[in-house]
């Protein structure tokens, strides 16, 4: 719960500042121990997917390796980023690591859409000139891809994080990669018609480009520092105005460090001069009105009634 006290602050007396501990995430080391274990599951079966590629002489399936490969490299650095981001703050990030899993959020949907645009220039042409792949081939590595990249997606989606949201769409796009490739291979060992190859990558590759742009939205959306949730702005505010003593609201800015640890800002203009004493209880008000919320940082500051904001008002 957030503890507060009044300071005299650049010439204005009587503000209040209600501060909230930023705390350690307490889930960030299953987090890491999540895109660990998705890490090295994905980088085993890279290996073993360039080998079955060389053996069944599939470019399809090659090509499938180096898309892994990617996914491999961007999981791996999630991974650091992931140990980077549950350091507690310090004189240098004051507000701790937490935006760097937010960066690895976004490194990892541009890295995912290059992935995609790849596959997409691979399997276009095929569309001109389809090829008969090694069917008895594929159906054995499309089993082992399935099971191996789907429990490695089961794992990550017990994640909260935005880190993890986008890295099990890595995932995600290799399982129906591979579900592809299973149907195909299957198809292929009684009819002859290659051109299922590349419609099916080129359906699921549009599909997985769908989710992460819109993924890619809502993680630009908190770098940029915007409000991570527009009702959850607007209950704050009702809450705050419920508060006998407080007359009206500005500056208040709400954003988010990583998409879970949300930041809020406020003056709070009071509706008449206040004692210290009644100014104390109000303190302990807005603490109250403010802890069902669940933010890992809070500053209010009190401005009593008619003083002037040092800030100036946003238009």
């Amino acid at each position: 719960m957030a503890h507060s006290h009044g300071h005299s602050h650049y010439g204005h007396a009587h503000h209040g500042h209600a501060h909230g501990h930023l705390p350690v995430n307490g889930d960030n080391n299953g987090s890491t121990k999540r895109i660990l274990y998705a890490f090295l599951l994905n980088l085993i079966f890279t290996i073993i997917e360039f080998i079955g590629g060389w053996l069944t002489n599939s470019t399809a399936i090659l090509a499938d390796a180096v898309h892994d490969l990617g996914d491999t490299l961007s999981i791996g650095m999630a991974l650091v980023l992931s140990r980077i981001s549950s350091k507690s703050a310090d004189e240098k990030f004051t507000y701790g690591y937490s935006r760097f899993s937010l960066l690895g959020a976004l490194i990892n949907c541009a890295v995912l859409i290059g992935g995609s645009i790849f596959i997409l220039t691979e399997a276009v042409p095929k569309l001109f000139t389809p090829e008969m792949p090694h069917a008895q081939g594929m159906l054995a590595l499309s089993i082992l891809g399935i099971s191996v990249n789907g429990y490695a997606a089961y794992k990550l989606s017990a994640g909260k994080t935005l880190n993890e949201k986008v890295l099990n769409w890595h995932l995600i796009e290799d399982v129906l990669g591979w579900v592809a490739v299973f149907i195909v291979s299957v198809t292929l060992m009684f009819w002859d018609i290659p051109i299922l190859d590349p419609l099916l990558s080129i359906f699921f590759t549009l599909f997985i480009l769908l989710n992460v742009f819109k993924q890619l939205r809502a993680t630009i959306k908190l770098f940029l520092q915007g409000t991570p949730d527009d009702a959850l702005k607007a209950r704050i505010t009702e809450s705050l105005l419920a508060i006998n003593s407080v007359e009206q609201l500005h500056h208040l800015h709400l954003w988010s460090l990583d998409g879970e640890q949300h930041v809020l800002t406020a003056h709070i203009q009071l509706s008449t001069a206040i004692s210290p004493q009644v100014q104390k209880e109000t303190k302990e008000a807005v603490a109250a009105a403010l802890e069902q919320f669940k933010l890992s940082h809070t500053t209010i500051e009190f401005e009593q009634h008619m003083e002037a904001c040092r800030d100036p008002h946003p238009h």
